[in-house]
């Protein structure tokens, strides 16, 4: 008898719990941080990459080695430090002798050939090397010499940043930000958190996570994420939120104009259509809502936007003008989009 096929429906479902079981293997480690591991499980369910900042002492490490413990993929660490070479990251080409005499040039692989990169401290290295990453996680490649090789999939880049008013680091270069779907600030622990991490660490036993994902699950996944519905509606909501954050657009607001000197890109929009995908195939749903991209506004466009010297003067950061804008961004006109 043949089985019947599963529906949208319960397949969103399993993704669902999919990703509820994946946040209690990594809560077995990571103490809090909801938001930060949401926006992270959003990011590798749309093969988008992830910068995370904060001072020293997080867990910000821990928390992306944990997650590669729970997903059975590749995962590899780069240390990013002031004397690191682009070939290190890139891999380069060896001459080789055989036993007749002949040479010929070897190609060896470095860390970054993984599922899972982690790029430690990536601001502490200069912007050559830092560049070296640009190909990788734009097109998923690397080209060394005349060859171009390929990552395999899926492939993420999980980067983690000081902040960059502490002594030894280089701020990124506008372009390496940009590819970074998400730019996610980690905080400090609450009260109640700090204790529990204080009597969890301290009794020196390292926790039991069981794997959840292949990593062709992950590739399925982010199929489905990608097929989620977005209305026009959530479209033109999209769209009219990121031109808003451009100073020299007629729908720019006036505090756009007087506190910020360039605005986000249409890759803005991109990630913020895929991330409310990913929230909304997460939480079993089948279409985009304006609240999944007022939920992932600020992570999204924080690093896409610069502030001028007023806006420093004024104590304006760059999370407050996003917020300020999610805030003032009226939504679409709904009777436009009846029939």
């Amino acid at each position: 008898m043949a089985t019947k096929p599963r529906s949208l429906g319960d397949i969103l479902q399993e993704f669902r719990q999919h990703r509820k079981v994946m946040q209690q293997e990594l809560q077995k480690v990571i103490v809090g941080q909801d938001e930060v591991i949401e926006q992270l499980f959003a990011a590798i369910f749309t093969g988008g990459h992830c910068l995370l900042e904060g001072v020293p002492g997080l867990a910000k490490t821990l928390m992306v080695s944990t997650l590669a413990r729970i997903l059975d993929v590749g995962f590899k660490r780069i240390q990013f430090t002031p004397d690191l070479m682009p070939s290190d990251i890139t891999g380069t080409n060896v001459m080789d002798e055989d036993e007749h005499g002949r040479r010929n040039f070897r190609f060896v692989e470095v860390p970054i050939f993984t599922n899972i990169l982690l790029a430690d401290e990536i601001n502490r290295t200069p912007p050559k090397t830092q560049a070296a990453l640009l190909q990788a996680m734009q097109e998923r490649e690397v080209s060394v010499g005349r060859e171009t090789y390929n990552l395999p999939a899926p492939f993420f880049t999980i980067a983690t940043q000081n902040p960059i008013e502490q002594e030894g680091t280089y701020p990124l270069p506008e372009a390496q930000l940009d590819r970074f779907m998400f730019n996610v600030k980690v905080g400090y622990p609450s009260m109640e958190e700090e204790e529990k991490i204080l009597a969890v660490t301290s009794r020196n036993e390292k926790a039991d996570v069981r794997k959840v994902l292949s990593a062709r699950a992950i590739v399925n996944l982010q199929k489905l994420v990608g097929s989620v519905a977005v209305s026009e509606f959530v479209i033109k909501y999209a769209a009219r939120l990121v031109r808003a954050t451009r100073p020299r657009d007629d729908s720019a607001p006036e505090f756009i104009r007087d506190f910020v000197d360039w605005g986000a890109g249409p890759r803005a929009g991109q990630f913020l259509i895929n991330g409310g995908k990913a929230l909304a195939a997460m939480d079993g749903r089948f279409s985009v809502a304006t609240d999944d991209i007022r939920k992932i506004a600020i992570p999204v466009l924080r690093h896409r936007i610069s502030c001028n010297f007023q806006a420093q003067a004024e104590g304006y950061s760059n999370d407050d003008i996003v917020l300020r804008l999610v805030r003032e961004t009226p939504e679409p006109d709904v009777s436009k989009f009846k029939q």
